[in-house]
């Protein structure tokens, strides 16, 4: 993945004006395959967390734009790459979405996304979509932040396009501290959330710990970001009670199947320095807990179509946390941590080439038969292994 550091700053179209990291540097423009895209939000310092979705831009890091629906994979595209039944899921069964800052248009944003592809509406009015604050109140909503706007976009049509019949919470954290992102995701799990979706990546460190309570839910998938930084390992995806998601490059192909997926080599993956595997990991190669679990499209190259005012194209490990998460939610199962994921080989792609770096031993960053890090057991076919 070739980083290119644009020498302007990228114009923000009137629905998507993203901002300039605090620290004003130029955007860092990425190029991957054909396709150049930018980091959504910015690097992050401390116990903070930075969303992990990539918008789609032009050469110079311009957003690009359209009032109608532009490339990028539609709920169709998915289901039909991952084998997963049309109208899945049910509305007893809650998926929350945990994400930082305020996001004023996120109802009307995901009608217009649901709309276009035929899926059923998902209102306030209707019971299907609530928007909370951290503490879980319709009201009292924290400030916006046009760069957490689009993770929320991206978030809500992910598991909309997976189970377009189950529920939707998108509880919004006061800021990205993982403080009070936790204290969100104590909040969904409280509020009887099946699946709690983690679209977020902080630096791993023994601070972390202090938070594991925060994602240790029994019964509840907890879904978390890989990261898009290639080779290397942040919270919470790291930690034994979540299950962390990798990034794929997903394309069409020939074959039974109708398509094929390599690791995408900016999905995060390795070993924690913090946290002792679960019973579940038997590879050799970490004596703690391995990064990741499963993985799903990332690459922006292949990535997908959301709509935020305008629509877009995006990628990162942004689009399979939520997107695993919603295929937890329209199985409806028992869950286990990531437990399920190992228990079903079967119901799983296995992801066999491709890297996200030069590691040691090698399955820890690149595709192999079986589990490797970047992709882990590998990606969804069907409900079965979630």
């Amino acid at each position: 993945m070739l980083r290119i550091v644009s020498g302007a700053l990228f114009s923000a179209f009137a629905a998507v004006s993203l901002a300039v990291t605090a620290s004003a540097e130029p955007p860092i423009v990425e190029k991957s395959g054909n396709t150049y895209s930018i980091p959504v939000c910015g690097q992050v310092v401390g116990p903070v967390a930075r969303c992990t979705a990539h918008i789609v831009t032009d050469k110079h890091g311009h957003v690009l734009t359209s009032n109608k629906p532009i490339s990028g994979y539609t709920p169709a595209d998915l289901l039909s790459a991952y084998n997963i039944p049309a109208n899945s899921g049910s509305s007893s069964t809650i998926i929350a979405i945990v994400d930082a800052f305020g996001y004023p248009n996120a109802e009307s944003d995901l009608g217009a996304y649901r709309s276009e592809f035929g899926l059923p509406a998902c209102t306030t009015q209707n019971g299907c979509f609530k928007k909370l604050n951290e503490k879980g109140e319709e009201k009292n909503y924290p400030k916006t932040n046009s760069d957490w706007d689009v993770e929320q976009a991206l978030d809500v049509d992910m598991a909309s396009a997976m189970c377009p019949n189950c529920t939707i919470y998108l509880i919004e954290a006061k800021n990205a501290r993982i403080k009070n992102l936790g204290a969100s995701v104590d909040t969904a799990a409280s509020l009887g959330a099946h699946v709690i979706s983690n679209s977020y990546c902080g630096a791993e460190g023994k601070h972390i710990k202090a938070f594991l309570p925060d994602y240790d839910h029994a019964g509840v998938a907890i879904t978390a970001a890989n990261g898009d930084d290639g080779y290397g390992v942040c919270s919470p995806a790291d930690m034994p009670t979540v299950v962390a998601v990798g990034g794929t490059t997903l394309t069409t192909a020939n074959n039974s199947r109708g398509w094929t997926e390599t690791v995408w080599d900016g999905t995060g993956s390795g070993c924690s320095a913090v946290f002792d595997k679960p019973t579940w990991q038997t590879d050799t190669g970490c004596a703690m807990r391995t990064i990741g679990d499963t993985a799903a499209v990332a690459n922006p190259d292949t990535g997908v179509a959301i709509y935020i005012g305008g629509w877009n194209v995006v990628g990162g490990t942004s689009v399979a946390t939520p997107l695993v998460g919603g295929i937890f939610a329209a199985n409806g199962g028992a869950v286990n941590a990531a437990s399920t994921i190992y228990a079903n080989p079967s119901d799983l792609f296995d992801v066999t080439s491709g890297n996200n770096g030069t590691c040691s031993p090698a399955y820890l960053c690149t595709g192999e038969v079986g589990y490797d890090g970047p992709t882990g057991m590998g990606t969804p076919d069907g409900l079965g292994a979630y």
